[in-house]
This record gives structure tokens, sequence and C-alpha cells, in this order.
């Protein structure tokens, strides 16, 4: 079957239809597994005027008296903040075709708005709805100059036009676009061209059943083709059907039938390949599954809040029967945003810089819409509730968790193909995971009673993600730069002990007046003040620079820190180990194959680690996937990882995404899957799976627990670095209620060492009903930064 799409073009014609759309359903499952997406819109009619007269057309109105021929700035803010507040992501502004040209009162109109065009309105109230309420702005405005395309590249995420059809014999006297010389397709195709040229991803589409010819929709489709072959940037066609409509010329013609129907969307699957999105209005049919059949992928715009002002008839399905209906056919519905996946995944290319940061806000990691309003550290939204694994599962998903049972090592796209489940098979991954996790930590859940001790915040480095570093360019951002006196780290440390910690966490910036010895002095004054406190302490960012500052080798450092009293390193300054995400977000950082091999020095001179991930930024699932695996490497050489704890981006207080360079962290599906899939990919290897409750808040972790977490990390006490990033979910969460945390959700809870080994009775026994925290003293900076330092 697969060798139709191979077939001359014009031969597809004679092809038997269940044979043209058998493959067709294949190549759109090939390109688009079990996802039909849609887009959550507000549909803005900025004029109704048009100076064509097309003779199926009832959205297009002659001036009426007393009537505006524009909707006011007003008007279409108050429409794009209903659409808003309706959740929807995509703002639609349609109109007609320059209708200054034929009526004085839109001329009047226009100039009384500050306009001379109906375009460069346009372009001020997609900048205005952009600007006022992050919605993605799409326009279908009909012919445009290079110039105007250009214009509103600026304010919008993609364009479109409709070619309808490339068969000229419609515009002749007696056709459905006599009389409309902006439905001239030549006209048509050089506005599709144009907006190739200056990489806008754009819709378009044919209309089928006003008159045109099957081979004649070919040759339309073909035109399409041939232009998108040239720029790649047709994100979308649409086959859309005929529906005569009382008051027009047509509304006697008949309309195009199931069948034929059907047969156009598959013909487009074909021509177009797996990759392409076929869009049908889900208003203008009720064989929703027929439609998938035939190679559908996309339903194209659904508004919760206006009507389908150009089929008004024709009411939108409710998004609920949308997602039964598509269930039915064997799919599931996914949200999308106004551009597709592979333009705002690449948007530096197909974007103009002023629309990048709503689209980072709006996207997943995977280029969809974010499917809830839950981010990390936000205290005020909670993790909506999962569903049951119930229906289909797609085969490949399948595969992946039967690997992961079996212990066998799964590859990279398989672990990306995991990180994009949705649905059913994402609760089936979150189940398979919470079976390995069952199997290898029984009911129990531990957690260690810890204290954060974070020495410094000055830092030479610019990580992008980072809101706690302090160089001397922001000195009057998120508090004063802080150096802690040795007394104060004692006392901490002191302090900690009486309230039943057995670990102090240390880490800090990279002050440029430090050096290797004074990380080993860190060490000592903490063994100092109570020799049997466990050191969990520096990154190896911070390895790097201790060893680099006193010319030794890294093994000979980290055997010298041991010597001194580190017990343990912390596996952060790991962020994505894949040196395509650091180049963005931490340039001058380490290299994936440098932290590697600090690791797993570490591993070899006998300091067992941690190891983390921290994602939801410019990262992808292929990175996950890399990130995974090479942990999965070390640790089958080394041995020497005790957990992997994933740390949700938190996004608030961030620089990068302060400057509109990031997402919003990740998605709530995102987190759970990066939990879950951690515990497939790393198994057996990696036992541990801990979440982060300061990050991700006590129902997000709770949630967790039943997704392949078996542990919920320290109490930490004071925790200073992901409280400068924005997180509201507080600096200590004490045993008592760490322990109600885990009950709650039917575990049980045990308190536990750094190394995995139970708590000390007498310090457990310490832990519980603590004196509150004395005030901290951050010691004011004394040693300044050097003039070359950042």
């Amino acid at each position: 079957m697969m060798s139709i799409a191979r077939k001359a073009p014009e031969r597809l014609l004679d092809v038997p239809v269940p044979e043209l759309i058998a493959s067709a359903g294949m190549l759109r499952d090939e390109g688009h597994r079990s996802h039909i997406s849609y887009s959550r819109k507000v549909f803005i009619p900025l004029t109704r005027l048009c100076r064509d007269v097309c003779h199926y057309c009832t959205f297009a109105q002659p001036p009426r008296k007393g009537h505006r021929a524009f909707l006011t700035p007003a008007e279409v803010l108050d429409i794009a903040r209903a659409g808003a507040a309706a959740g929807c992501h995509e703002a639609l502004f349609t109109l007609g075709d320059k209708p200054e040209l034929r009526y004085r009162v839109a001329r009047e109109e226009l100039a009384a708005l500050g306009h001379g065009t109906t375009l460069s309105y346009l372009t001020a109230m997609c900048r205005l709805v952009l600007e006022e309420t992050g919605l993605l702005p799409h326009a279908n405005p009909g012919l445009m100059t290079a110039e105007e395309i250009a214009a509103l590249r600026e304010v919008t995420v993609s364009q479109g036009i409709m070619l309808e059809s490339s068969a000229e014999r419609l515009c002749q006297r007696g056709g459905p676009h006599h009389g409309s010389p902006d439905k001239i397709p030549a006209r048509r195709l050089k506005t599709i061209a144009l907006a190739g040229e200056q990489a806008v991803p754009f819709t378009t589409g044919i209309l089928i059943g006003i008159g045109e010819t099957r081979a004649e929709r070919l040759d339309s489709l073909l035109a399409i083709r041939e232009l998108h072959d040239r720029h790649g940037h047709i994100q979308e066609i649409i086959v859309q059907n005929f529906r005569s409509k009382p008051g027009t010329r047509m509304m006697a013609a008949a309309e195009p039938d199931i069948d034929d129907l059907k047969w156009t969307i598959a013909l487009a699957r074909i021509l177009f390949g797996p990759a392409m999105n076929i869009q049908a209005p889900p208003n203008l049919t009720e064989h929703f599954g027929s439609l998938v059949e035939a190679g559908l992928n996309d339903w194209g715009g659904v508004s919760p809040v206006t009507p389908d002002h150009v089929n008004p008839e024709a009411a939108w399905p409710q998004i609920a029967v949308l997602a039964r209906e598509t269930e039915k056919a064997g799919k599931q519905l996914v949200q999308r945003l106004a551009v597709y996946p592979p333009y705002a995944l690449e948007a530096g290319h197909w974007q103009a810089p002023a629309v990048r940061p709503a689209l980072l806000r709006a996207m997943d990691s995977g280029g969809l819409a974010r499917d809830h309003n839950w981010s990390p550290g936000v205290t005020l939204v909670q993790p909506p509730r999962r569903a049951p694994a119930l229906g289909l599962l797609d085969p490949r998903i399948g595969r992946g968790i039967a690997l992961a049972a079996r212990n066998e090592p799964l590859d990279a796209m398989m672990i990306e193909t995991l990180f994009g489940a949705r649905g059913v098979d994402l609760e089936a991954i979150c189940e398979a995971a919470d079976g390995i996790r069952s199997e290898r930590s029984g009911d129990v859940v531990r957690y260690v009673v810890n204290r954060n001790i974070n020495y410094t915040n000055v830092c030479s480095f610019k990580c992008g993600f980072c809101a706690f570093s302090k160089g001397k360019t922001s000195e009057a951002l998120r508090g004063a730069p802080y150096d802690l006196a040795l007394d104060e780290i004692s006392r901490r440390t002191v302090e900690a002990w009486e309230r039943g910690a057995s670990e102090v966490c240390m880490q800090g910036g990279i002050h440029p007046a430090y050096n290797g010895d004074t990380y080993r002095t860190l060490c000592r004054t903490v063994k100092q003040a109570e020799p049997e406190m466990h050191i969990h302490a520096f990154s190896p960012l911070e390895i790097a620079h201790g060893a680099s500052s006193l010319g030794l080798s890294i093994g000979d450092y980290l055997a010298s820190l041991k010597e001194a009293g580190l017990g343990t390193l912390p596996g952060t300054a790991a962020e994505v180990l894949d040196d395509e995400v650091r180049a963005v977000i931490c340039p001058d950082k380490l290299t994936t194959a440098q932290w590697l091999d600090i690791v797993g020095t570490a591993h070899e001179v006998g300091l067992r680690t941690t190891s983390t991930i921290m994602f939801g930024h410019v990262d992808r699932p292929r990175h996950w996937a890399r990130h995974l695996i090479v942990l999965r490497d070390l640790q089958a050489r080394t041995g020497g990882i005790t957990e992997f704890v994933p740390l949700p981006f938190v996004h608030m207080e961030a620089p990068i995404y302060l400057k509109g360079r990031a997402r919003r962290g990740p998605t709530w599906r995102e987190t759970l899957l990066m939990h879950a899939v951690a515990r497939l990919a790393l198994n057996p290897l990696i036992t541990n799976i801990q979440a982060s409750w300061v990050k991700i808040g006590p129902a997000g972790v709770g949630a967790l627990l039943n997704a392949g977490v078996n542990d919920l990390g320290g109490t930490l006490m004071n925790e200073s670095i992901s409280r400068a990033a924005g997180t509201g979910h507080g600096q200590e969460m004490p045993p008592e209620a760490m322990e109600q945390l885990i009950r709650a959700h039917g575990r049980i809870p045990i308190q536990r060492t750094t190394l995995y080994r139970d708590a000390d009775p007498t310090q457990r026994a310490r832990s519980y009903a603590a004196q509150a925290l004395s005030q901290v003293v951050q010691t004011p900076v004394a040693r300044r930064w050097p003039a070359t330092a950042a």
C-alpha cells in the first residue's frame, strides 16, 4: 500500500478509494502517532467588509448604516481577554480583503483610527493583543505584499491564506470567484511564496465542492507542494468542504459528500507525506472517525468563546465532545498553538524576536500548548489529577515498558518516545514505573534530615537559569552578596545536629577569591564543629575550580577533600548533560565530558554522588534521553550514584526567562514523565528516584509517589537557591510534616542517612519537635571580586 505514495501524482486519480485511504492512514500514523491536534482559539473578525464578492460567502457584508466597519481596539481586547480567560492560546484574526479599495467608509474609519490600510490596522491590533494578553496572533488577511507580510511577521506567530483552488476558470463569468480580484490563483500563490521567502509559518488549503474537478484539486495541492518544497513553510493543509448558505448565489449548489471529503484528505496526505498537518474543520462534519481514517491529524481552531464567523450556521463542537470522538477513532486529542511544533521549536528561524517570549511561555517541550497552568514553584495552582490508564496504548510505548520491566536498556529513541507520551500512554508509563518502584523499594519512602549551607552567593559564572548567584553587575538584585564567616558555618552545623540533622549540604557560587584550600577549610570547619556530621558538598564545578586553583589533578584534589572530611558529592551543575543545551544556558560552565569525568573520578576515590537534571527551560525530550543514557552508562561503569533527582526549572526570577528566552518550567505532564521515565530508563542500575518538594510542592511530590518515586530528599532547614528563583514552597519540611505526607499516600516513611542507611535513633529522636531555627547571619562580602570578574 505504501507504494501508492510513490506513484506519479496524476496516477493517484485512478487508485481505488479504499486503497488510497488505507495508505493515507498509515502515513498519518507514521508522522503523528496517535495524536490528533487542535488549537484552542478566540476568533476576532476585525472587519466584515471585503472588496471581493465570492458567491458562497456570508462572512463579507456591505457597509450598514449605524454599524462600525472595524472593531475598535477596545472591542478587540475584550474578545481577546475573554479568550485568554477561557484558556485559549490563539487569537485568530479574520477579515475581508482590502475593503478600503472599495468602500469610502472603510477609508474614513481607518483614517480615524490612524491607519491608511486594513493591513496596517491589523498589524497594530495583533501587537495590542500579543502585548496585553499574551495570546498568539494568527492572521488571515488575504493578499499581501512582501512589506505587509514582513510587518505582520513581527507580531504574529503564523499567517495564512486559503488557495481554495488553482483553477483559473472558477474566476470566469459564472464561476464562484467571478468579480473577486483577490481570488485569482496566481496572486494567492504569490502571497504564499512571499511568505515562504520571509520564513513565515503559513496555513493554506483548498475549498472543495465549488465547481472544481478532482484533477483540479490535485493541481491545487501540487501547486502548494511546489512552494513548500522550495521554502518549507507550509505548516498545515486545510481541506474545507463547501457548505451552501441561504442568501448566497450558490445556496442551491450541492455540497460534497463524506466520501468526496475523505478522498481529498487522503489525496492531500499522500501528496504531502507523513509529517504534514492535514486539517478539516470539525464543525463542518459529523463524521469525525471517517476523517481520521482518511489521514487527518488536526481539527484546526476550536473556540470556547466565539462562533465560527465564516460558517456561523455550524457551531463548534465542544472540546470534550471532540476529545471523545477522537478517542472513538482510536486517537488522542492534544492541544497545539497557532503555530505547529516544528515552527515553534525552531523559533530562532521561524519567529520574530518580539513574539518568541509569548510563544515560549505558552509552549511545552514538544512545541505543543501547555496543557495546564501548573509550573514548578507556583503555590496557588495544584497539579491536575491523574486519570486511570484505560483504553488504547501506543505500541511503541508498550515496547518500552516491556523492555524496562525485563531490565533491558532503552535506547535514546525509545526514551524520547516515552517522553512524548500523553493520555493513556502517560498513565501506563506511570503505572509501570510505580510497579518497578514497588519491586525495588516496597512501600518505603525515605528522606534525610539535613541543612543546606550556601556559603556564598557570589559567583563569577553567568548561568542563565540561576537567580541565586551574585556577580558584580547584579549586586542590587535579589538581596545583597554574602560570604559566610566560618563561625557562622560552625554555628549552623551545631544547630543542625541538635535539631536531628545527619547531613549538611554545602554548595555556593564560584567566588573568584576562593581556591581549593577554601573548600578544604569549609570541610574542616564542619568537622571541628560536629565530627559526626556527614558533609555532602561541592558541585563538580566547584571541584574543578578548586583543583585548578591549586594545580592538582581532579583525583588528587578529591582525595584531599575526602581527608578533610568530605563524605559525598551532590551531582549538581549537571543541568542537562548535553552540550547543545549547555551552550545556551551555561556556556562558560563545565562540558558534559568534564562533568562526567569529575563525577566518575569521585567514584574512583571512594566518594559517592547523587545525580540530577535541571529541566524545563530550552531543552527537549531528545536532550533528556541523552542525559539519562550518559548517567546510566556512568553508573554501569562505577556504581557510585546513590539517587537520581529531577529538578524542575523554576522560572519566575531566572534571568533567561526574564529575558524571554526560556519556557516557564516543565509542565506537570513533563514533570510526571521525568520521574517515571527515569525509573524505567535507569532500571536496575539507579534504584532511588527522588522528588524535590521545594520545587514541586507537597501535592506534587505526593502524586509522584505513584509514578516511580521512592525518596523525598532532605528536610533542608535553610533552602536558598530555589527560593531565590521564585518558588513559594518554603525552606524546610520538618520530619513530622514529611512523614505525614508520606503516610497520607499509603507509604511507610523511614528517616535515612545520606548513604541510605537508617538514621541513628538518637538523631532521629532529636529531629522531632525541634526548636525553631535561629536567625541566620548572611555575612557581608569582605573579599571583593577583581575587575575581570563577572
